[in-house]
C-alpha cells in the first residue's frame, strides 16, 4: 500500500484491531460493475448521500463525468478526487451547485487510487481499491488489457467502516481545499446511517449481482484462461454480495449476534456426523451463512411432493423458477448456487408434510433443508436460555429436549438422534470451531480445495 493513500491510513487505523480489515485483489472490469451498481441505486433512492470519490489519475474515466450529472440530481453533495490535468474541470458537470472537484497532485497517492464512497441516511457503501504497482504484478510485468488491470483492496456496506473511511477522504481532502472539507463534515454529521433494512439491501445486492453478471456483455474480454480469470473474479464477488448482507443482518440483531457462525458450525458438525460427501457440505455451509436473508425465505417453490427432490449442486438440468422477488432472482440465475437456493426455500418444511411452502413430506424435503431446519431452531432455543441462569450443560439438555418434542411433526426423526449424539459430544468437552468468511476471499466457494487453505477466520462463542 502507498504510504499516505486512504487505503493505507485504513489499513494502519486496524492494524492491531480485534477486526482487522479483509482485503482483495478486483480486475478492472470488476470495479466498474460494482461502481455502477452502486452509482445506479442512487439515481433510484429518495435519501440523497453525500458521495466521495476518487478517479485514480482521471483521464481514464473521463466518461464517467456525464454520470455523474444524473447522479449529482439524487445526491446531497459530490466531491470528486482527480488529477488537474483530467479534463474534469473542462466538464459541465464540474459547474454543478453541489458538485466540488479536488484537483489532486500526480504525485499524491491518492491519484493511483479507485474510491466510491456513499453515506446515506438508509445504507452505506463504498468500494476503496488502490491499483498494483508494476512490483506487485511480478514477473509477467503490467498488463496490456486494460481490463486486466488489478486493484488491491474491498468493498462493503457497513455504516462504521463506511464513515470512517468517509471521515480519512475528507481529512485528505482538506489539505487541498479546508472549506470543502468543512462543508463535507457538516454534511457528514447530519447524515445518521444505520444498518440497511432487508429490503433496502436486498434491492442493492440485486443490482449489484445483476451488474456484475451482464457486464461482461458489453466489453470486449481476451480469450482463453485469462477470460476465465476475470470470469471467476467476478463470480466471487457475486457470491460476497450476498454474504456481506448476511453479515450486515446478522450484526444488526442484537439478540442473537452470533446465529449464522453457529449455525453454520453446528451444521458442519452434523453433516460430519452424517458423513455427508464435500459437495454437499459445501452447499450446506453457503446455504447456513444465507438462510437469513428474507427473500430467500419467501422463494417460490419449484420441489413437488411425490417427486424425487434429490440433486447436486453441479446438475444445470435441473430446472428452476422462483417468483420475482428482489434477491431471490439473480441468486437462481447463477447456476451454481441454484440448489443453496432451493435448501433456503425449503428450510420451512415440515416432516409431516404440514409446512411451507411446498408441502413436502418426509425424505422429499432436501436433506440439507431438513438439517438447517433443525439446527437453526436449537441453535435459537441455546441463545434464548443464556439470560436465564442455567449452565451450559443445562441449556444444551432443555433445547435438545424442545427440540425431540417435535420430532416425527416438524423435525426428520433421524436428524434428532444425530444432534443428540452432538450435544452428548459438546456435554463431553467436544469443541466447535465457529468460522466466518473472509469476505475478500470468496473463491473457496467456487474451488473447495481453498477450504483447506485457511479462507476462514476463527471467532469465539459460547459453544466451545
Amino acid at each position: 500500500m502507498l504510504e499516505g493513500s486512504i487505503l493505507q491510513r485504513l489499513h494502519k487505523a486496524h492494524q492491531d484491531s480485534k477486526r482487522p480489515i479483509r482485503y482483495g485483489v478486483y480486475y478492472k472490469n470488476t470495479l466498474v460493475a460494482l461502481c455502477h451498481a452502486l452509482e445506479d441505486h442512487i439515481l433510484e433512492d429518495d435519501s440523497k448521500p453525500l458521495v466521495i470519490t476518487a478517479f485514480q489519475q482521471g483521464k481514464w474515466y473521463l466518461q464517467e463525468a456525464e454520470r455523474y450529472a444524473g447522479i449529482a440530481k439524487c445526491s446531497q453533495q459530490i466531491a470528486i478526487m482527480a488529477a488537474a490535468d483530467s479534463g474534469w474541470l473542462e466538464h459541465p458537470t464540474s459547474n454543478l451547485a453541489n458538485v466540488d472537484l479536488v484537483s489532486i497532485d500526480s504525485a499524491d497517492p491518492v491519484s493511483e487510487e479507485w474510491h466510491l464512497i456513499i453515506l446515506s441516511p438508509k445504507y452505506t457503501a463504498m468500494v476503496i481499491c488502490q491499483e498494483l504497482s508494476e512490483e506487485d504484478y511480478g514477473p509477467s510485468g503490467q498488463p496490456e488489457s486494460d481490463l486486466e488491470r488489478k486493484f488491491y483492496g474491498l468493498w462493503t456496506f457497513e455504516p462504521d467502516l463506511v464513515r470512517e473511511t468517509a471521515e480519512i477522504a475528507i481529512n485528505h481532502i482538506e489539505s487541498y481545499n479546508p472549506e470543502l472539507a468543512k462543508k463535507l463534515r457538516e454534511y457528514e454529521g447530519k447524515i445518521k446511517p444505520a444498518v440497511a433494512t432487508s429490503e433496502e439491501l436486498a434491492a442493492v445486492v440485486s443490482r449489484v449481482v445483476d451488474y456484475l453478471q451482464t457486464g461482461q456483455t458489453n466489453i470486449s474480454l481476451p480469450a482463453g484462461s485469462r477470460h476465465k480469470t476475470l470470469d471467476r473474479n467476478l463470480f466471487s464477488n457475486e457470491i460476497q454480495a450476498f454474504l456481506r448482507m448476511a453479515q450486515l443482518l446478522d450484526a444488526a440483531d442484537v439478540v442473537n449476534p452470533m446465529a449464522v457462525t453457529e449455525i453454520v458450525a453446528l451444521s458442519e458438525t452434523m453433516g460430519q456426523l452424517l458423513d455427508l460427501p464435500a459437495w454437499q457440505m459445501k452447499r450446506l455451509r453457503l446455504a447456513g451463512f444465507l438462510h437469513r436473508i428474507h427473500p430467500l425465505q419467501t422463494a417460490e417453490s419449484v420441489l413437488t411432493p411425490g417427486a424425487s427432490n434429490s440433486y447436486k449442486e453441479d446438475a444445470p438440468s435441473c430446472p428452476l423458477t422462483c417468483a420475482l422477488v428482489p434477491g431471490t432472482q439473480v441468486l437462481r440465475t447463477m447456476p451454481r448456487l441454484r440448489a443453496v437456493a432451493q435448501i433456503i426455500t425449503h428450510q420451512t418444511e415440515w416432516w409431516d408434510g404440514t409446512g411451507k411452502p411446498a408441502g413436502l413430506a418426509a425424505d422429499e424435503i432436501p436433506l440439507e433443508s431438513r438439517i438447517l431446519a433443525l439446527i437453526a431452531d436449537f441453535q435459537f432455543r441455546v441463545n434464548e436460555k443464556l439470560s436465564s441462569g442455567l449452565n451450559k450443560e443445562e441449556t444444551l439438555t432443555q433445547a435438545l429436549e424442545e427440540c425431540t418434542q417435535q420430532q416425527s411433526t416438524r423435525f426428520d426423526p433421524k436428524l434428532i438422534e444425530t444432534l443428540t449424539l452432538l450435544v452428548m459430544g459438546l456435554h463431553q468437552g467436544l469443541e466447535l470451531t465457529v468460522i466466518t468468511p473472509k469476505l475478500s476471499a470468496g473463491m473457496w466457494l467456487i474451488d473447495s480445495k481453498q477450504a483447506e487453505i485457511g479462507e476462514f477466520s476463527e471467532v469465539k462463542t459460547y459453544l466451545k
